[in-house]
C-alpha cells in the first residue's frame, strides 16, 4: 500500500500534524483515519463531529469524499485542514 505524508492543520487547535495517508483510499475513509489520529495526538483536545471534513489549506476547497487521495492529486507535502 502506497502512502503519502500530508500536513493537516486543525484551526480550532491552531496546530498542524504530519500524517501518512494511503493513496488508494477514498477521502471519507481518510477523514475518519485522520479524525481518530488527531484526537489521539491532541490528547483529546480535538473532538471530531460527523460534520468534520477535509479541505485544502491553500484554497479552502472541501475535498470530494468519494474521490481517492490519488485522484485528487494529494501528494507528499500537501497541506490540508480538518474543519
Amino acid at each position: 500500500m502506497n502512502k503519502v505524508l500530508v500536513n493537516v492543520y486543525i484551526p480550532i487547535l491552531n496546530r498542524s500534524y504530519d500524517i501518512f495517508i494511503p493513496t488508494q483510499s477514498q477521502i471519507f475513509e481518510v477523514t475518519e483515519l485522520i479524525k481518530r489520529a488527531i484526537s489521539e495526538l491532541s490528547e483529546g483536545q480535538f473532538i471530531p463531529s460527523r460534520d468534520t471534513v477535509l479541505a485544502r489549506k491553500t484554497t479552502g476547497e472541501i475535498l470530494d469524499i468519494n474521490g481517492t487521495v490519488f485522484e485528487l492529486e494529494i501528494g507528499n507535502g500537501t497541506k490540508l485542514m480538518l474543519i
